[in-house]
């Protein structure tokens, strides 16, 4: 399906090249303590380590539960995500209000069995997982099979709804187009409305996993097709950037992103998110005014 015909949207580079350099240019009137405690409430705190253990995972989470007793006046971050394997880790050493999130379905590569996929998925909610990311099916998407890569998101969807109905609660799913690898504005934007229109609550840049990952180009797009499936359906989907955001600028520059094309009302952590590993301390030390390695 052509979904840029669809919904009426075609990517208009100098528009985004012209929006962007704007954006850069502003980054230092932004940035203000507020506008960094803001960019931390949103943030997936992230551990994707081939080496995670439960020792090392328990250990991040305590660092989380004990984060608020020498800074109070600090939000806490959104969620921890970690692999599936490791939800029920993070359950039961959590002592504090934030999400587990969990990758799922054969991350980063999404390359098995679709009943492996949905199965891993239901065993990381029935442990406690209140967010799942899955990546695109791109073996079918850039084969041209879009109903192929449709249909994995909608069983996922089905899958996770159900047994999180069972425990009387709602599981987000957040869809990861791994944007680096789709290398146009055009299969970004195609790849964005068919994730949304599949029942992703929020469509995610990349996995982290690859050599090009979040771009501001990818997420101005992104964010455009949001905007346009938004203005169609009434629907709100969510926006995450991941993946090479290392900085307390690059944070400053998806948030910058996000208001400019979506607005104010997307700036809440129910509608954005930041995928990370790196960029807590550099928040906190920009704040600060001092080098933090709390996290």
């Amino acid at each position: 399906m052509d979904y840029l015909e669809k919904y009426g949207y075609a990517p208009d580079r100098e528009k985004m090249d012209r929006a962007l350099g704007m954006i850069a240019a502003n980054l230092e009137n932004i940035a203000s303590e507020q506008v960094y405690k803001e960019c931390f409430s949103m943030m997936d705190l992230t551990t994707l380590k081939t080496d995670d253990t439960p020792a090392s995972v328990q250990k991040l989470v305590r660092k989380v539960n004990a984060f608020q007793e020498t800074r109070p006046d600090w939000p806490l971050p959104a969620s921890v995500c970690v692999y599936p394997n490791f939800a029920e880790t993070v359950k039961e050493a959590r002592k504090c209000d934030f999400n587990i999130t969990v990758v799922s379905a054969c991350f980063p590569t999404s390359q098995s069995f679709l009943e492996v996929k949905v199965k891993e998925c239901e065993m990381a909610v029935e442990r406690g997982a209140d967010e799942v990311d899955i990546v695109l099916a791109l073996n079918s998407f850039l084969a041209g099979d879009h109903e192929a890569a449709s249909e994995e998101i909608r069983q996922v969807r089905k899958c996770i709804d159900e047994v999180a109905a069972k425990q009387n609660r709602h599981v987000h799913l957040k869809v990861i187009l791994e944007t680096g690898l789709l290398r146009t504005p055009e299969a970004i934007a195609n790849a964005s409305f068919l994730a949304m229109e599949a029942g992703a609550d929020f469509i995610k840049t990349s996995t982290g996993k690859v050599d090009t990952n979040a771009t501001p180009v990818a997420a101005y797009v992104m964010c455009e097709c949001i905007a346009r499936y938004h203005a169609m359906t009434g629907r709100k989907v969510g926006f995450k950037p991941a993946g090479g955001i290392s900085s307390a600028a690059d944070a400053l520059c998806y948030y910058s992103i996000v208001s400019s094309v979506l607005g104010k009302e997307w700036l809440d952590k129910s509608l954005f998110r930041f995928g990370v590993s790196r960029v807590a301390n550099s928040i906190l030390s920009a704040v600060e005014q001092k080098t933090v390695t709390y996290f």
